[in-house]
């Protein structure tokens, strides 16, 4: 078998648990690890539910990068068929972070070919109708019938917005990367925030035409630092997939996916947002 991306619409905790369950102890019967990754609000009814049965339980990562690399672990973990439950796309997701969940959802159809099943719980009541559109798309499988609205290739993305016009700019090559962690430093950046900015900066001279300009900015009580160059990022799955030690590049961006809140990553532009304070409602 190969992968099996499923989604599933509830009502209420009556309805979450109608849905899952079933899905759950099909997979126990059959000797298939389980894995669920979900918000706390999820997860509690679910574990009062399963008892003692054996299954992982685990608070889905607030970055939606490191959803297909937290999968990917699970998936070699086990040598034959695994199930999964995931729940990256709920009611407290907003703006840039809503639509990088939903690039991820699309992305996870072309990043796994094993025998994988997963299945992606969606709140009904709670989520807009764009959003459930959006879910119908990105998920072959929808309420246990062929979607008939899946689009196999990712999810297309406009252009990141411009920063704001009272951004800190500066212009760097290979020579001046040290001037780009200063920046990051002097605006209050702690030091894993100035090693994302770093190393995505430093993709930009090895990859973008040897040179960059870096805009810095805070929303409320993030930092957010904007990376833009030449170069286009051809690998959709760039950043998500662990890179081999021996590769030429891939190192920059699978760091920053590691250490920030949220990386948005767009033709010729990296966003990265500093880790400090959740970007949940």
């Amino acid at each position: 078998m190969a992968f099996t991306h499923q989604a599933l619409r509830y009502v209420g905790t009556d309805g979450l648990l109608d849905g899952v369950l079933p899905y759950i102890h099909e997979g126990l019967q059959r000797g298939e690890p389980v894995r669920v990754a979900a918000r706390l609000e999820t997860l509690a009814p679910l574990r009062d539910a399963l008892g003692d049965a054996p299954v992982e339980l685990v608070e889905i990562d607030h970055n939606p990068a490191r959803i297909i690399p937290f999968w990917r672990e699970f998936v070699e973990k086990h040598s034959g068929p695994v199930r999964g439950v995931g729940e990256p796309v709920w009611a407290g997701r907003r703006g840039a972070e809503l639509v990088e969940c939903q690039l991820h959802e699309s992305l996870m159809n072309i990043a796994f070919v094993e025998d994988f099943t997963l299945l992606c719980p969606h709140d009904a009541e709670a989520l807009d109708e764009r959003v459930l559109h959006e879910m119908c798309c990105s998920h072959p499988v929808v309420d246990g019938a062929p979607s008939p609205h899946f689009r196999s290739d990712p999810l297309p993305l406009a252009p990141l917005p411009p920063p704001p016009s009272g951004a800190r700019v500066l212009g760097f090559e290979i020579e001046t990367l040290s001037e780009v962690r200063q920046l990051v430093r002097d605006a209050g950046g702690d030091p894993d925030f100035v090693l994302a900015v770093d190393e995505v900066a430093i993709n930009s001279v090895m990859h973008g035409g040897g040179r960059g300009i870096v805009r810095l900015w805070r929303e409320d009580e993030t930092l957010v630092c904007d990376v833009r160059d030449q170069g286009i990022i051809r690998d959709p799955l760039a950043g998500r997939t662990r890179p081999d030690v021996d590769a030429f590049g891939g190192r920059g961006l699978w760091i920053a996916n590691a250490v920030c809140q949220l990386v948005q990553i767009r033709p010729g532009a990296v966003r990265v947002r500093s880790a400090r304070q959740p970007l949940l409602a």
